[in-house]
C-alpha cells in the first residue's frame, strides 16, 4: 500500500509538472482533432456523442466551483485588509490597490476591444447561427440594455440562496462585496465566519486542483466535439482569435505597463523587466498566477515594495487582477463568440464587456480566471447560453496557447500596481529599487530570500 501511494505521488509530482501537464494537454488536442475527424468523416453518432458529454462533463465539473470561489474569494480579499494593521492606513492602501486594479482593468478591456474589433475573430469563417428559440432569449435580454436602471435592479437578487441557486455571478458578486464589507467591519466578531470562507475557498480551490488535473481529457472531448460538428471550419477562426490575444495582452504588457513605470511611479521599465524577467518567464511556462506567487511577492519586495504590502497586494492581484484572462481575453472572446453566433453587438453591449472587465474582476480567481471571466461578460451582454458554452469549448482547445501570454501579463499587473501604489504613498524604497538585480528565487529552505530575512529580524531582539 505504502509502495502504491508513493508510486503515486511520484507520478502526481512528475505530471503536474509545467512542461509534462503542458505536453499533456497539447497531446489530447491532436487526438481530439483526429477523433473528431473520424467521427465526422465516417458519420459516427455514438462517437460525437461520446466526444461532447466527455467535454461537457469537464466543464460542468469546473462550472460547479464557480460561485463559491467567486463568494469566499471575494469575502477573504476585502477582510486581509487586516494584514495591513487596519485603521486608516490600511484602508487608504487598499482602496488605492483596488482602484489601480480597476484603471488598468478598464485599460486594458478598451485595448481588447479595439483588437477585438480590428481582427474581428471568427467572422467569415466558422459559422455557428443559434436556433430561433436562442435568438429570441438573446434579444429579450439585449433589450434590458436599454436602460441601465435594468441593469442595475439585476444585480440585486430576490433573497442570498437565489443569487447562487440561480447562477447568477454578478448578484453572487454584488452579495460578496455587501458581506465582506460588513465582516471587516465587525472586527473580531466576524472572525469565525472569514475563517469559514477561508477554509471553503480553499476546499474549492483543492476541488478545481484535482478537476484540472482532467484537462487533457477534457480538452480531448471538447475539442473532438467542436472538430465532429465544424471541421477544419474552425482552426482559421482560431488562429485569429490566438494572434488578437497575443496582441491586445503584448500591448499591455509591453506599452501600458512601461508608460505608467516611467511617468506614474517613476520607475524605469528597464529595470522594471530586469527584475521581474525571471517571474514572467515562470508564469508564462506555469500557466499559473497562484504557482507564481512566491516569485511575484518576492520581485515586487526587489522592486522596492514594503514587504508588509506586498504579502496583501499580490496574494489579492493573484486573484482579481488579471488584465489578461479578465480583461483582454474576454473582450476578444466575447466578439468571437458574436461573431460565430451571427450576432452584432450594440454599442450598450460594448459599454457591458467594460462593466464586467472593471466591476466583475474580483469574479475571477486561480486557474479557471479566464472561464469565469468569458462567461461572466458573455452572459452580462446577452449571449445565448449555448453560444457561450460553444465558445468556451473552442476557446479549451486553444487555452495552452493563449493562457501563457495571459498568464504573464496577470502577473506583470499585479507587480506592477503595488510599485504605484507605494511611490503614491512615498513607501517605494529607492535604494532597494536600484540595486543590483536579484533572482526572485526561493532559497534551500523554501522561503523567499525577503521573508527569511524579516523572520530573522524580528528574532534578533530575542537572541540578543
Amino acid at each position: 500500500m505504502s509502495q502504491s501511494s508513493d508510486r503515486e505521488r511520484s507520478f502526481l509530482r512528475t505530471y503536474t509538472r509545467p512542461r509534462v501537464f503542458g505536453t499533456a494537454v497539447i497531446s489530447a488536442l491532436l487526438l481530439g482533432v483526429l477523433v473528431g475527424v473520424i467521427a465526422r468523416t465516417t458519420e459516427t453518432t455514438w462517437l460525437s456523442e461520446a466526444l461532447d458529454a466527455i467535454g461537457s462533463t469537464f466543464t460542468t465539473l469546473l462550472q460547479l466551483a464557480v460561485l463559491p470561489l467567486v463568494f469566499t474569494a471575494i469575502v477573504v480579499g476585502i477582510n486581509s485588509l487586516r494584514q495591513l494593521g487596519g485603521g486608516r492606513e490600511a484602508a487608504r492602501l487598499g482602496g488605492k490597490t483596488v482602484l489601480w486594479f480597476a484603471t488598468t482593468s478598464l485599460i486594458a478591456v478598451l485595448i481588447g476591444i479595439a483588437v477585438g474589433l480590428l481582427f474581428d475573430p471568427g467572422s467569415g469563417g466558422l459559422s455557428a447561427t443559434p436556433t430561433e428559440e436562442n435568438t429570441a432569449r438573446a434579444a429579450e435580454s439585449m433589450s434590458n440594455w436599454g436602460s441601465w436602471w435594468s441593469f442595475l435592479e439585476s444585480l440585486i437578487p430576490s433573497n442570498a440562496f437565489a443569487a447562487f441557486a440561480e447562477g447568477g455571478t454578478l448578484q453572487v458578486v454584488f452579495l460578496a462585496v455587501i458581506v465582506g464589507a460588513a465582516a471587516y467591519s465587525l472586527g473580531d466578531k466576524a472572525k469565525p465566519f472569514v475563517e469559514l470562507n477561508a477554509s471553503v475557498f480553499a476546499i474549492v480551490q483543492r476541488y478545481l486542483g484535482w478537476i484540472v488535473l482532467l484537462a487533457p481529457l477534457g480538452v480531448f472531448g471538447l475539442i473532438g466535439a467542436a472538430t465532429a460538428t465544424y471541421g477544419d471550419e474552425l482552426f482559421g477562426p482560431l488562429a485569429t482569435a490566438t494572434a488578437a490575444v497575443y496582441t491586445g495582452t503584448l500591448l499591455v504588457m509591453l506599452v501600458v505597463y512601461p508608460i505608467l513605470l516611467r511617468f506614474v511611479g517613476k520607475v524605469s521599465p528597464a529595470r522594471f523587466f530586469s527584475k521581474a524577467w525571471t517571474t514572467l518567464q515562470f508564469a508564462f511556462a506555469s500557466q499559473s498566477s497562484g504557482a507564481t506567487l512566491p516569485l511575484t511577492r518576492q520581485t515586487a519586495v526587489n522592486l522596492g515594495v514594503p514587504p508588509a504590502y506586498a504579502g496583501f497586494a499580490v496574494p489579492l492581484g493573484s486573484t482579481t487582477k488579471m488584465d489578461g484572462c479578465a480583461a483582454v481575453f474576454p473582450a476578444i472572446g466575447v466578439i468571437f463568440i458574436a461573431n460565430i453566433s451571427g450576432i452584432t453587438l450594440s454599442v450598450g453591449q460594448y459599454l457591458g464587456i467594460v462593466a464586467a472587465a472593471v466591476f466583475g474582476a474580483l469574479a475571477t480567481a486561480g486557474t479557471t480566471g479566464w472561464l469565469t471571466a468569458l462567461t461572466l461578460s458573455a452572459t452580462v451582454v446577452g449571449l445565448p447560453p449555448e453560444q457561450i458554452a460553444l465558445g468556451i469549448a473552442l476557446f479549451y482547445s486553444i487555452n495552452p496557447i493563449i493562457d501563457m501570454i495571459r498568464t504573464a501579463t496577470n502577473v506583470a499587473g499585479q507587480i506592477v500596481v503595488p510599485v504605484l501604489v507605494s511611490r503614491s504613498e512615498g513607501l517605494l524604497d529607492d535604494e532597494v529599487l536600484n540595486s543590483p538585480t536579484t533572482p526572485p528565487l526561493l532559497d534551500d529552505t523554501g522561503t523567499a530570500p525577503s521573508a527569511k530575512r524579516e523572520r530573522d529580524a524580528a528574532a534578533e531582539p530575542a537572541r540578543a
